[in-house]
């Protein structure tokens, strides 16, 4: 007969659960990552309504340091969210507006003679920052274009044969107007592989629009950025950038990582397949949404979630399926839909 009385059994339960309690405990401190990034999305939020996947992304981003290409029509807050981030950590901030007529010298910087000391002297530009904000990025042409190949590749830049390493972080947030096409040049496909994400932005809800309607006839600021904190310094950044890395993936999870790209790149409907480089960014992207949610593992719905900003700007629909409507967007959900997700 059972001794519901027994206090063995109630001691033995009580440790039963403690151990499952640590199985499932995190093994990497989350906390202060979380904490932090909840303070960023505030501080966000006191200017910007709604947009939140465009937010979180950009914080994957920031954690997986990788670059960032934002496209979506004008007035959807692409220029003003990239802004705010940029204010709450206390890091170097610079803007630069492509224009037609932009040379590599104005965003690099160019050599100044001297008339004091007779030698020329390296006038560093306005890349030399650590958050780069590049508004209109498709308005210059190639020339100006590949002056960012090595920079945010290497995160270095070479002149006149001497090398300068930038300092970290190093982020470029560049935005685009998808809808206009006069005046503009199409980023060559090295370059958009050299952005961790592309992230496109929509209109607002009618709920959303509201809002936005009633904090501007209610804000007296001119200036929307003022009244922001800095929330997180550089030296926090590096160490929760580390922590990324250190996340769990099982092989499974890098399997299925596998799966998807080589999948791009044998679609029938896709004319050029993501490189190895897209199989690296999907890898990092998938530890920081993990990281975002507090897990110190990632789960393939992680993956999943990274997969269509990681590949979007990094396939091509054939001619044929584009001309009748087909997207990368909806490519890349069929692959994901078509590959068994492991357990």
């Amino acid at each position: 007969m059972e001794n519901f009385d027994n206090p063995n059994i109630e001691n033995q339960s009580s440790i039963n659960l403690d151990k499952k309690e640590e199985q499932f405990q995190s093994r990497i401190d989350m906390i202060e990552l979380r904490a932090s990034l909840e303070k960023v999305k505030s501080e966000i939020g006191k200017v910007i309504v709604g947009q939140e996947k465009m937010i979180e992304h950009l914080l994957a981003a920031l954690l997986s340091n990788g670059h960032v290409l934002i496209e979506g029509v004008p007035g959807v807050a692409k220029t003003i969210t990239a802004k705010l981030l940029a204010k709450t950590i206390d890091v170097g901030f610079s803007r630069i507006q492509f224009t037609p007529d932009l040379m590599p010298s104005d965003i690099l910087g160019t050599s100044v003679f001297n008339v004091k000391n007779s030698e020329f002297e390296f006038k560093k530009g306005p890349i030399f920052s650590n958050f780069i904000l590049i508004d209109e990025i498709n308005r210059s042409p190639a020339k100006t274009q590949s002056a960012l190949f090595e920079v945010m590749e290497e995160r270095q830049i070479t002149m006149d044969g001497t090398r300068y390493i930038l300092e970290e972080p190093f982020l470029v947030i560049a935005t685009q107007n998808p809808i206009e096409h006069e005046g503009t040049y199409r980023l060559p496909e090295a370059q958009l592989d050299r952005f961790l994400f592309k992230i496109n932005v929509g209109y607002p809800n009618l709920e959303q629009e509201i809002a936005i309607i009633k904090n501007q006839h209610e804000s007296k600021k001119e200036d929307k950025t003022e009244g922001i904190n800095r929330v997180i310094t550089a030296e926090q950044l590096k160490n929760y950038q580390n922590l990324v890395k250190e996340i769990i993936v099982e092989n499974q999870l890098m399997e299925y990582i596998a799966k998807i790209i080589i999948n791009t790149r044998e679609n029938q409907f896709l004319y050029l397949g993501a490189s190895p480089r897209a199989s690296l960014a999907l890898l990092t992207a998938s530890k920081a949404f993990a990281a975002i949610k507090g897990r110190d593992f990632v789960t393939p719905e992680d993956i999943k979630e990274a997969s269509y900003a990681v590949l979007r700007h990094r396939v091509i629909v054939s001619p044929e399926r584009e001309m009748e409507g087909l997207t990368a967007d909806e490519i890349i959900r069929q692959i994901l839909e078509g590959i068994e997700i492991p357990r």
